[in-house]
């Protein structure tokens, strides 16, 4: 077959659409760039589309793309998969839908000899946890280590999409990183919903597994792309600022600079713990970046509560923000709480986050310039230009040399090596 996919969601959905591909790739299939096969350069006899829910925006693209390409090649086979998947089994030319507990058996489904699964999909971890990585870059790797949550914010709807926490064990976890590091990638990001749960099914830690990956040979660079600020205990802190191959450059979801706001939501921690584990890294890695997701226009954030936000937001040590706006989601405790803020505000409020966050970012990157950091270099050609990221996550770019590719080289930060990059 020829195979065209489309990834909409987060880095954890784009490791597993990959690795779907991998395996597709390995049996013979060709695979093709999703924009040219909708441009009808190339015919695919099968769209992957790999969904999300997190937003109410984010599954009208998944409709979109349905749509698209059902109008574009209506012979085609079109499987949906993943956290929206059967919110959209409904609509004309979806031929399969499958959902986080099976998606990754599409290979072996198509071919007629993948195991034995319920009639509907029970979002729960029955099944052997799926290890999957990407591909394609080998300079850099999204690996999907857990997958699920247990937390039920009041806003979201993963954990029905993708059940309870689960991983792999530990030793699963390393065998499969020493593949990845056999395949010649240098960084590797671990990937999960939420990732500091990891391995409690099987009464191990999160901080064990990052013991053992930092010891394993040909990785060069790790990064934790999110963990709640709950599960950033002390120990890991100190653990990245040591160790030999984690980066400082951290991901801690925020969602909201109000306590009042926060306990609406059911997060597990108030601004108090949030301020306490930024000052942390910030004096273990005062290099460090420090990225933060908050959310715009929540049901009871009041023009009063919202200016806390700003204010709290623009004390805190961070280096740039995740805005989303909120979004009504079916099935979600949100709906009963609070004062629902008009469409008009929430995007207001989306905007003076997005002032914030750009601001944040440039005072950050200001803070670096003069200073050497360690940039992997990737392939690339731009222009006769090549790019990477610091440690820390700035994006540098300098004159192309091929020998470079996939190695990491000490840069002095100047106005003119550095990228402004969209985050």
């Amino acid at each position: 077959m020829t195979i065209a996919a489309h990834t909409l969601g987060c880095k954890l959905n784009y490791a597993e659409t990959s690795d779907i591909l991998r395996r597709f790739a390995a049996e013979g299939h060709t695979i093709v760039e999703w924009d040219s096969a909708l441009a009808g350069n190339v015919t695919a006899d099968l769209f992957l589309i790999n969904t999300c829910t997190v937003t109410a925006v984010a599954e009208k693209k998944c409709r979109n793309a349905i749509r698209q390409a059902h109008r574009h090649n209506p012979e085609a086979r079109i499987v949906v998969v993943g956290c929206a998947a059967e919110s959209l089994k409904g609509i004309p030319g979806v031929t399969l839908v499958l959902g986080n507990d099976r998606k990754h058996l599409l290979p072996q489904l198509l071919k007629g000899d993948a195991p034995s699964l319920p009639s509907t999909p029970s979002n729960s971890p029955s099944l052997p946890f799926p290890l999957q990585y990407s591909s394609g870059d080998r300079t850099r790797v999204f690996f999907k280590i857990q997958d699920g949550c247990d937390y039920f914010c009041t806003y979201c709807a993963i954990p029905y999409a993708r059940g309870r926490s689960h991983s792999a064990t530990i030793e699963e976890t390393l065998c499969m990183a020493r593949h990845i590091a056999d395949s010649g990638a240098k960084e590797v990001v671990l990937t999960g919903v939420n990732t500091g749960t990891f391995g409690q099914q099987h009464g191990e830690s999160f901080l064990d597994l990052l013991r053992g990956l930092d010891a394993i040979d040909g990785i060069l660079r790790y990064r934790i792309s999110s963990i709640e600020p709950n599960l950033l205990t002390d120990n890991i802190i100190d653990f990245v600022a040591h160790s030999r191959a984690f980066l400082p450059h951290f991901h801690i979801p925020l969602q909201a600079g109000s306590d009042h706001v926060l306990s609406l939501m059911r997060r597990r921690y108030d601004t108090a713990l949030y301020s306490a584990k930024l000052q942390k890294i910030k004096s273990a890695m005062p290099d460090g970046c420090i990225a933060a997701d908050i959310m715009a226009g929540f049901n009871g954030e009041s023009e009063e509560e919202f200016q806390k936000v700003l204010d709290y937001v623009d004390s805190l040590p961070i280096s740039y923000l995740h805005v989303f706006t909120y979004s009504d989601r079916p099935g979600t405790a949100a709906l009963r709480l609070g004062e629902k803020i008009p469409v008009s505000v929430r995007r207001e409020h989306t905007a003076r986050l997005l002032d914030l966050s750009e601001r944040k970012h440039h005072a950050f990157i200001g803070s670096q310039l003069g200073k050497s950091r360690p940039v992997l270099w990737e392939s690339t050609n731009h222009n006769g230009r090549m790019e990477g990221w610091t440690d820390n996550y700035i994006r540098v770019g300098r004159p192309y040399d091929a020998a470079l590719i996939n190695t990491v080289e000490s840069v002095v930060l100047t106005p003119d090596n550095i990228v402004r990059v969209s985050l």
